[in-house]
């Protein structure tokens, strides 16, 4: 049976409760506030200030009271595992949710490394220190996104792997699919689009004997809804699920996520990606399309002309078509962009 639970920070454990009173967007006094939680209105104020240190903008609505306009959808381990399908739910090792954490795969790696991590699946409210492919940071303010990490174990080198991040992507369009998200679409090798921009990027790190028995973990940063700060600090076309279909659970997207994820990681290292290869062409957003793929020395510009076997991008240059690895490889539109 699995383990489910809610971890909080030493430095959010005060405020939550404040958080899930606010989260519904309606105003509260603070009198009112104040009773809920059993401290005077001064610490409810203290508290309110620690709120807007998490990026949170806290309305002051004169004469009745503050609110967080729009309100807030915060996770909750229970609601997550509820949703979970008949196939998924036995798959599922141990699920935490942090208020905060510095980064949830480096959460999962530390568990796969004490011996504990498979079937481990770790979220965060935010992340401190969230990164992306290429040693990107993945901007996660609190409760604007989804950031969820898996750790799997298995047996016979990271060769069985390969073409896993394209997959991943798949799964994650398939979840989408299920709340009718309009335009998504695939970037290889790890990224989620939606409308030309991205809304979703795919992380994986792996741990052990790499010729073995090792582990991966997959980590995956998803833009839900993102206040204007955080969105500024990011140097990507973007996109967030509020911005074309607003309203959708958190909870109930990570659960079909999960559905699909650990289902997937199940069946991977015996069927490949070959299964994976027709749906993944289907949703490339660049296929037959001008592109440049760039690594730290070179660059190599072509039209895309899909995937192979295991994945590796095919490029068609002066009639030949190549094949190139992941890696640290990334592809852009000839034309520029991202």
């Amino acid at each position: 049976m699995a383990l489910i639970k809610s971890a909080e920070s030493k430095a959010l454990s005060q405020i939550r409760p404040l958080l899930q009173l606010l989260a519904d967007g309606e105003v509260h006094s603070g009198e009112s506030l104040g009773e809920a939680l059993g401290v005077s209105r001064a610490a409810v104020w203290k508290q309110l200030q620690k709120l807007e240190q998490l990026g949170l903008a806290v309305a002051s609505v004169k004469g009745r009271g503050y609110q967080l306009p729009g309100g807030l959808d915060l996770l909750d381990a229970e609601s997550i595992s509820s949703g979970l399908s008949a196939a998924a739910k036995p798959l599922l090792g141990e699920l935490v949710v942090y208020d905060q954490a510095d980064s949830t795969n480096a959460r999962v790696l530390a568990a796969l490394d004490s011996g504990v991590g498979h079937g481990q699946v770790v979220l965060a409210e935010q992340q401190t220190a969230g990164r992306g492919r290429r040693g990107r940071s993945w901007a996660s303010p609190f409760a604007g996104g989804i950031s969820l990490s898996i750790g799997w174990q298995f047996q016979g080198g990271v060769q069985l792997l390969e073409g896993l991040s394209l997959a991943v992507g798949v799964a994650l369009a398939r979840a989408l699919e299920k709340f009718a998200v309009p335009g998504v679409r695939l970037k290889w090798p790890n990224d989620v689009w939606c409308q030309g921009r991205k809304l979703a990027g795919v992380l994986l790190e792996l741990s052990g004997d790499l010729t073995d028995r090792c582990a991966v973990v997959v980590g995956i940063g998803l833009n839900m809804r993102l206040p204007a700060a955080a969105a500024d600090a990011i140097d990507q076309p973007w996109i967030d699920l509020e911005q074309v279909r607003p309203g959708i659970s958190r909870n109930q997207l990570v659960s079909e996520m999960l559905n699909q994820l650990l289902v997937l990681l199940e069946s991977y290292p015996k069927a490949g990606f070959g299964p994976w290869r027709e749906p993944w062409q289907a949703l490339d957003q660049f296929a037959g399309a001008e592109v440049c793929l760039q690594s730290a020395q070179q660059r190599w510009c072509g039209i895309e002309r899909g995937v192979d076997q295991t994945g590796a991008l095919l490029l068609e240059t002066d009639g030949e078509i190549r094949a190139y690895h992941g890696g640290e490889i990334s592809l852009r539109p000839a034309s520029g962009g991202s």
